[in-house]
């Protein structure tokens, strides 16, 4: 994660002394001209585009009937779909991916808000080595008192994914500042905060209960992004983002009982390339 964040901040970096530059010095290789940012207040976008994801490893904790425990230093990764255009670009399948979609509005000519859908995924790593405390009476070859003990997460005591998915779903301010422009191509750099809710779908399958896979709203996340947009004929655009930031989910079911229930916290990096459109409104 240390290298994740040094990346982030080297390109939120990169970015201040690329906006400074612009500004502070004239541009002798473009002409002055390509920098009049063109009237964006009122402006409508949207985008549609697919990511990918790093977690950190988090302690998760399990309650319920005859139960009470916590896994430590839980490995887990993303579920990156290997590319086929009848599943990224149909019709019927392009909610299997991982996948953003984002609309938004710019109230003046700099800043925009939005709200979008962060649809990633999280499978735990199966038959990894990990610690457990706590206690299982349930009737089951892993019942037993724990205290920091070396235990094998078997796929038989646990399968836990948001697969379907670990879904995002925030509202974000964002700053956009054109940094080179001609007749037909526009660069422009974005950067911004937002925060949500998570309402995954969570597939588990825990102990001898039955496999459990429905929505629920789970907790909230907050992040950062910054990005770099190229936009065409000053409507189409093409983006490729980079998004770091905290989940928190205290409230994850588990099973077809509402008593049971995990919680667990992490920290993510989210890398998208997006494809979208920005059109005036109010016939401007």
């Amino acid at each position: 994660m240390k290298k994740i964040a040094a990346l982030f901040v080297s390109f939120g970096l990169s970015v201040s002394a690329l906006l400074s530059q612009s500004e502070s010095k004239p541009n002798t290789f473009f002409p002055k001209k390509a920098f009049t940012e063109p009237q964006k207040k009122g402006n409508f976008f949207f985008f549609w585009g697919w990511n990918k994801e790093v977690y950190t490893n988090s302690d998760i904790h399990f309650s319920g009937n005859n139960y009470d425990f916590t896994l430590h230093n839980v490995v887990a990764t993303d579920k990156q779909s290997k590319f086929d255009p009848n599943l990224y670009f149909g019709i019927t399948n392009i909610t299997i991916p991982q996948y953003n979609y984002r609309v938004g509005y710019y109230i003046n000519d700099h800043y925009q808000i939005s709200i979008g859908w962060d649809h990633m995924k999280y499978v735990m790593v199966n038959d990894q080595s990990s610690n457990i405390d706590g206690s299982i009476h349930v009737g089951s070859q892993y019942d037993g008192d724990y205290k920091n003990q070396d235990f094998t997460i078997a796929q038989n005591f646990l399968r836990f994914e948001h697969t379907d998915g670990l879904n995002y779903l925030n509202t974000e301010i964002r700053r956009s500042d054109m940094v080179w422009s001609n007749k037909f191509l526009q660069v422009n750099i974005n950067e911004g905060i937002g925060a949500g809710v998570l309402y995954p779908r969570t597939n588990t399958t825990l102990l001898n209960n039955p496999r459990y896979d429905e929505f629920h709203v789970a907790g909230f996340g907050v992040a950062a992004v910054g990005s770099v947009q190229l936009s065409f004929f000053k409507h189409f655009f093409i983006q490729s983002e980079m998004k770091a930031g905290y989940i928190n989910m205290p409230d994850i079911r588990t099973t077809m009982n509402a008593s049971d229930k995990a919680s667990q916290h992490f920290e993510f990096f989210q890398y998208n390339i997006l494809l979208g459109g920005q059109f005036a409104l109010y016939g401007k």
